[in-house]
């Protein structure tokens, strides 16, 4: 773990009372196509490649368009995977002041998935969400039995269908797992529900047996949570705070006070400060919506958020999203600090698997959109072109290789694609990439900013 940090730490307390402008050079320009991608649906068009950003459905490893590393020698062998994925479509996470005002012909149905909950040896018991019509504040949520952030059936499917992909991959084109056993796959979430119905749906989709089954899965305490991130960091969240309080966050927000004067009008958000501080709230309502071919929201006076207007969304949260997390003066030390405990459990993963410690082949992670956009962006994804909002089903494989002469190499893959400059690395360069992202003294560090 490196210590150059150590003079931005000592200088800390007086950075984030100084003038904080003078620490972004210039604003950043809106370079990421406008709405290039797909919003409406999970399957991408066939005349488009098969790799194009689909939000709805993340492109993934499947066995039309995988193959081995080419510039090898024949000889080697996958010996290890690791990978980390974004959960599937589900409704969406954040709700309208008056939610059920806003298409309420539009219904969100989630009564035919069994949400199974239970101890093992009492009932089997699972859980339905009702929403009664005489209920008082019924008119915060829509009509319909699903809860907010609840993974869809859609959702599901994309998830069976993303685990038969994966199983064809690494097991019929591959020969890598033999198996779908406990002893050869480790699957860890957060302790958000969606994640883990995920889990299941993936594992069902690489083997329909697994029905039948029981299944570890294991995640951390909410607050110390490192694949969500969810443990508490005062320090990065100065860093944040100060980033986004300079032009090259401001103005892009009054570059388009008129569209979010029109949102605020249609939907009813003006007086709330997280949907007017970015976009975020927005994007995740729009594209839930559309992704579900649901309609934009109408409210009952019949004025309707427009696609332009929606395509605009989307193109300022992918802005907003790259900046976050990849341009933004010190936007490295905020990821690394949020999400350095989660690169060490990675790094972790590569020695034990190295010294033959692990008994798994496969450790596979079920996040969200903030743990796959950290992990782009300490990999250096950003580096060569803009970070995109990860899309549902966004996956990182790393994948391990072992030569004819026993040398250990990793290849990456991120939404199906071989990573460039992470085609061919020695494992113990990748690891030392890894432990690279983590600052020293991370739990101290991550409280200066309250001493």
């Amino acid at each position: 773990m490196s210590s150059i940090f150590t003079p931005f730490l000592r200088a800390f307390s007086g950075y984030i009372n100084m003038q904080t402008s003078q620490y972004i050079t210039s604003p950043p320009s809106f370079d990421i196509p406008h709405n290039h991608g797909i919003y409406n649906s999970s399957t991408t068009p066939a005349h488009l490649p098969w790799n194009t950003y689909n939000y709805c459905n993340a492109p993934h490893v499947n066995p039309e368009y995988y193959s081995k590393p080419s510039h090898v020698d024949s000889g080697i062998t996958l010996v290890f995977l690791n990978g980390m994925m974004r959960h599937h479509k589900r409704t969406p996470d954040n709700l309208y002041p008056n939610e059920r005002d806003l298409d309420a012909s539009v219904t969100w149905e989630c009564k035919h998935l069994a949400a199974h909950s239970y101890i093992g040896g009492t009932a089997r018991i699972f859980h339905e969400t009702i929403i009664p019509d005489w209920h008082p504040f019924a008119v915060e949520i829509w009509n319909g039995t699903c809860d907010s952030g609840q993974l869809t059936r859609e959702g599901l499917e994309d998830a069976i269908k993303h685990g038969k992909d994966f199983w064809s991959v690494y097991h019929d084109k591959n020969v890598f797992l033999q198996n779908v056993v406990e002893d050869d796959i480790y699957i860890r979430t957060s302790t958000e529900a969606r994640t883990q119905h995920v889990a299941g749906g993936f594992l069902f989709g690489m083997d329909p047996s697994t029905a039948a089954k029981s299944w570890p899965v294991y995640m951390q305490p909410r607050n110390i949570d490192a694949l969500v991130p969810g443990y508490s960091c005062p320090t990065a969240d100065a860093i944040r705070s100060a980033y986004q309080s300079v032009p090259a966050w401001l103005d892009h927000l009054t570059q388009h006070v008129d569209l979010q004067a029109r949102l605020e009008a249609t939907l009813g958000t003006g007086h709330l400060n997280a949907w007017s501080s970015w976009y975020d709230h927005y994007f995740d309502t729009f594209t839930s919506r559309t992704c579900h071919r649901h309609p934009l929201p109408c409210n009952s006076s019949g004025n309707c958020v427009s696609q332009d207007d929606a395509s605009r969304v989307y193109f300022l949260g992918d802005w907003e999203y790259n900046y976050i997390w990849n341009t933004a003066e010190n936007a490295t030390f905020y990821n690394q600090l949020t999400f350095g405990v989660m690169f060490m459990e990675l790094a972790q993963n590569l020695r034990r698997f190295r010294s033959g410690e692990d008994r798994y082949k496969l450790r596979l992670y079920v996040g969200h959109d903030g743990s796959m956009i950290r992990l782009a962006s300490g990999l250096g994804l950003g580096q060569k072109a803009p970070l995109r909002w990860p899309a549902m089903g966004s996956e990182i494989l790393t994948e391990v290789w072992r030569t004819s002469t026993n040398q250990d190499f990793v290849r990456v893959l991120h939404d199906g694609t071989p990573v460039k400059h992470l085609e061919w690395v020695s494992l113990q360069d990748f690891i030392d990439l890894l432990e690279a992202q983590v600052p020293e003294n991370i739990f101290d560090t991550c409280n200066l900013a309250v001493t």
